[in-house]
């Protein structure tokens, strides 16, 4: 916009320049038509030839003739040649005569100065405007969020943490005659998808109080004391209501940790913290105003925020459990056309899946029903979803994957499978598929995992057996020489299984019941001792993965010819193999 507004700037300039230009030549090259004697022009006179006589009191005066000619002669300068000239019918002005030619290049230069001085005055003004907007708070109250408890599926510890809030939103003076102070802030804290943000709206909802959303970004600027006056505004605005609910979303970008460092960045972050900390403060009980903050890093945040008085109550929003997400599944569905689907199964089926995640599963699963022009959202529009999901799209063209890479791929695979269904059995297989995926991936194992609080050390080392699985089956069938990069990513994982192990949950020796990240810096001599400690258990894990695959050979040669001529086999086909 603004240069568009230049560019407009130009036009005002441009006629300006060619208006003085056109004013020097004229004046230069302007030369009056003619001259004739003083007896010459009365002789015009008694002809009746003279229209207007422009009398003034320059030696020379302009004659107009009544066929618009134009001419000079000299000034009579006496008294009666007004009257005279009136008396043969000739008009006389007494003011000069000026041509138009000579009059609008003076018009047009005045109006483009007159254009010139306006325009760079609005302009001033458009820049001063945008430099005192730089920290203009740009948000509203959202008066009715349309939010309450109902469309809050599962979460019931977090909501019944936030109850009194409510009633203290509606009827603060009831608390303030038992002499009870409210929190003053709530800090929200979980995994990313939880609802974190749901249930502060909902909070609002159900009290029936304006809601102001903001994000820890929307303070971050870097000119200092921008994001310490938004947060003055923003306060000033909720407490122009009278009772209002602040949500500011990922706290962590102006909450962190303060440290020393004397940066730009940091000072705008730490006087944008003192803005918030000070605001808190001074809220009086009877106000009715409650600030509600999420973050999915409790740890990072500043001791300050956390203390009483300020964000002193912290809810955790977890993911959610079995029963819960099949409420978080049933109220997705609700108004949703579905047939015959089990949604109990799916909810244990979608083990550590967050209420965003679920969300977008039963969405996934509404879209491919959409696009099979079904009447209803059916158990396979679920089950594609869930693969969607989790491990992305399928290739559709897949014409061009070599016999022996779709060998290698089916061996990887039931390797995987098979090592799951011998030490973990009580995770029920959903699928195993050698059809390669959006994600980069060949093929994939989907297992249940059950919904624990806990993960014992006999379960981990399983798990990472079940991750080398894949590896192990490549190197019995094809050897050593000819093993390949399609376990990259188990390889990740297992790494950073066995090394949460040995240096975060004091399942090692080389640290024992230290943990890694409250040491800090260790010798060289400490890390390559818990280096070989995890390569010494990896290899340990690696050897009893083969040997469990060459005893049951035979289910490992089964369940990679039925991959080969299905593609996908599910929960009831690896049933059939194993039993």
């Amino acid at each position: 916009m603004n240069k568009m507004k230049n560019k407009y700037m130009f036009i005002p300039m441009i006629t300006m320049l060619l208006s003085i230009l056109f004013i020097i030549v004229a004046t230069v090259a302007y030369k009056p038509q003619g001259s004739k004697s003083y007896t010459e022009f009365l002789e015009d006179v008694k002809s009746k030839k003279v229209s207007t006589v422009y009398y003034t009191s320059s030696p020379q005066i302009k004659i107009k003739l009544t066929d618009g000619k134009i001419y000079e002669t000299d000034n009579p300068r006496s008294l009666d040649f007004k009257e005279a000239m009136l008396k043969n019918g000739v008009k006389v002005s007494e003011q000069g005569y000026v041509s138009p030619f000579e009059v609008i290049p003076y018009a047009v230069l005045g109006a483009s100065v007159v254009a010139l001085i306006v325009m760079t005055i609005k302009q001033s003004k458009v820049t001063s405007r945008g430099m005192r907007s730089v920290d203009t708070l740009d948000t509203a109250a959202i008066e009715n969020t349309g939010f309450n408890f109902e469309n809050v599926a599962g979460n019931e510890e977090a909501k019944e943490s936030v109850k009194d809030i409510i009633d203290f939103l509606k009827t603060p003076e009831k608390y303030s005659a038992y002499g009870a102070r409210m929190p003053k802030g709530i800090i929200l804290y979980g995994e990313p998808g939880t609802g974190k943000t749901l249930l502060a709206k909902a909070v609002a909802g159900e009290a029936g109080v304006p809601f102001y959303a903001m994000s820890g970004s929307d303070f971050v600027q870097i000119y200092v004391g921008v994001g310490a006056s938004r947060i003055r505004q923003l306060f000033k605005k909720a407490k122009s209501h009278g009772k209002a609910v602040i949500f500011i979303d990922e706290i962590d970008a102006i909450g962190k940790k303060r440290d020393g460092s004397s940066n730009g960045g940091s000072d705008e972050r730490d006087q944008t913290l003192n803005a918030l900390l000070t605001e808190m403060s001074g809220f009086n009980e009877k106000e009715g105003i409650i600030v509600m903050a999420a973050t999915n890093r409790l740890d990072m945040l500043d001791a300050a925020l956390l203390r009483p008085g300020r964000f002193d109550r912290h809810i955790e929003v977890s993911l959610p459990d079995v029963a819960a997400r099949e409420k978080i599944l049933n109220l997705h569905l609700k108004n949703k056309p579905v047939v015959d689907l089990d949604v109990k199964e799916w909810a244990q089926k979608t083990s550590m899946f967050s209420g965003a995640k679920l969300e977008h599963l039963v969405n996934e699963a509404a879209i491919l029903a959409c696009k099979d022009d079904s009447k209803y959202i059916q158990d396979i529009h679920l089950d594609k979803a869930f693969s969607i999901v989790l491990a992305g799209y399928e290739k559709q063209n897949r014409g061009h994957i070599k016999d022996l890479d779709r060998q290698i791929t089916a061996y990887h695979e039931a390797g995987h499978a098979l090592i799951s269904a011998k030490v973990l059995p009580e995770e029920k297989l959903s699928k195993v598929t050698i059809i390669p995926t959006t994600n980069g991936a060949g093929g994939y194992t989907l297992s249940i995992p059950e919904d624990k609080m806990y993960q014992n050390k006999n379960y981990l080392f399983n798990r990472i057996m079940v991750l080398l699985g894949g590896r192990a089956a490549e190197e019995i069938i094809f050897g050593k020489e000819k093993i390949t990069t399609g376990a990259y990513s188990d390889l990740k994982h297992s790494t950073n299984l066995i090394t949460n192990m040995v240096t975060a949950y004091g399942m090692g020796e080389s640290l024992g019941l230290l943990t890694l990240a409250e040491i800090g810096d260790l010798s060289s001599s400490t890390k390559e001792g818990i280096i070989q400690e995890c390569k010494s258990l990896i290899d340990k894990l690696y050897e009893n993965t083969k040997k469990l695959l060459l005893s049951n050979r035979h289910l490992l040669e089964e369940i990679t010819n039925q991959l080969l001529e299905k593609e996908t086999l599910y929960h009831e086909d690896m049933e059939k193999i194993m039993h």
